[in-house]
């Protein structure tokens, strides 16, 4: 953690909102919705699941009432940031009859700007990933770059582990590491609600000496970081220690496992739309009926789906277990020769989010468990 650290207090968080709407942002955060957190639009302090904290397990999430009234007392749930950054559905292009001639007009790009606030370190570390897929080589995606440029990033440190997390073992949390604007770290509230913030961005100064703020003192910043020690020490998960995790993948392509968890996989792809990496996507045409207007879209696919890998008449990829073992091997050994990192972030919602709680910690294991034994 940065030694130059403030400290501020709920009204003051309350004004950090009330000055980004006040800049035409988009503010959006976690929220109650549906018996989950999901990530809306806020306009209040009051909008986030006070109170709340959530129970994870394999193929379970529920909400309970926490030991106290802090904002972010929850772990990640269903929601990513990529649904707005890389959204599920885009119009390219959309056409038109005007006679005898084709009219084509590109869409139009989005201006909105945005700022998150509650991004965790999992989910920091996986936005960077997706600017390197999405904006670091010779192909950048131009409505993907234009979001994430217009979008202010505010941090928060987990004060709680799921259930299904494992980012200490992924080395992308439980503390931010950036980028991000602000980050902070949520106090006990038992007595005044503070939060411990630092900048990490011209920006995020700008923003804090617009709402205010004092220097923290050393029994806050050593209370911020036993709070995230704490949280590293509990986690649900983790990856087996000491496994050479993409080599020990890479060797086993023909391991048994992979039909072994096949025959509980529905290759239903809850684990990719829940994913924050996960960037796949497919494009279709469609048009009316009387042949008048056309557009051609883009929207989010899965390794999972039979279609994906069709080529020239057939999948390539026609077994549960061969897409299972594209998606898994591609997240943690195939993704570092391609983009220098793993495609894992730790977050477990793909173990949360599996409707027959598959949890690919444990296929690691179990694989690096059959080497071994």
């Amino acid at each position: 953690m940065n030694a130059d650290k403030r400290v501020i207090t709920d009204e003051q968080l309350q004004k950090l909102i009330d000055v980004l709407i006040g800049a035409g942002r988009r503010v959006l955060g976690p929220v109650r919705g549906d018996g989950v957190v999901v990530y809306e639009d806020i306009q209040s302090v009051n909008d986030f699941p006070v109170g709340l904290t959530d129970e994870q397990t394999p193929g379970g999430y529920r909400l309970v009432e926490a030991a106290d009234q802090s904002y972010f007392g929850f772990s990640v749930g269903p929601h990513v940031w990529k649904k707005f950054l890389h959204p599920s559905q885009i119009e390219l292009w959309r056409a038109r009859r005007e006679g005898e001639n084709l009219i084509i007009e590109a869409s139009g790009g989005n201006n909105e700007t945005y700022a998150f606030i509650g991004v965790r370190a999992c989910e920091l570390a996986a936005i960077s990933k997706q600017d390197r897929v999405l904006t670091g080589g010779d192909y950048v995606d131009t409505h993907y770059q234009t979001r994430r440029e217009n979008t202010l990033l505010i941090a928060v440190n987990c004060g709680k582990a799921g259930g299904c997390c494992f980012c200490a073992s992924m080395g992308t949390g439980p503390e931010v590491r950036g980028p991000f604007d602000l980050a902070l770290t949520e106090l006990s509230p038992a007595d005044e609600h503070l939060f411990v913030v630092e900048a990490g961005s011209p920006a995020g100064q700008e923003l804090l000496l617009e709402i205010g703020s004092r220097p923290a003192t050393e029994h806050e910043i050593e209370t911020a970081k036993s709070i995230v020690e704490r949280t590293a020490l509990t986690m649900g998960r983790s990856m087996p220690p000491d496994v050479d995790v993409p080599r020990l993948l890479a060797d086993n392509l023909l391991h048994p496992r992979w039909q072994e968890v096949a025959e509980r996989c529905l290759s239903c792809a809850n684990c990719t739309l829940v994913c924050p990496t996960c960037f796949c996507t497919t494009v279709e045409d469609i048009s009316d009926l009387a042949g008048e207007s056309f557009a051609r879209e883009r929207r989010w696919d899965s390794c999972f789906t039979m279609d994906f890998s069709y080529l020239h008449g057939g999948g390539v990829r026609n077994t549960v277990a061969s897409r299972y073992r594209q998606w898994m091997t591609h997240k943690l050994s195939t993704w570092i020769e391609q983009f220098g990192s793993s495609g894992c972030v730790g977050c477990g919602r793909c173990i949360t989010w599996c409707p027959v709680g598959i949890d690919i910690t444990q296929e690691v294991q179990a694989i690096a468990g059959a080497q071994t034994g």
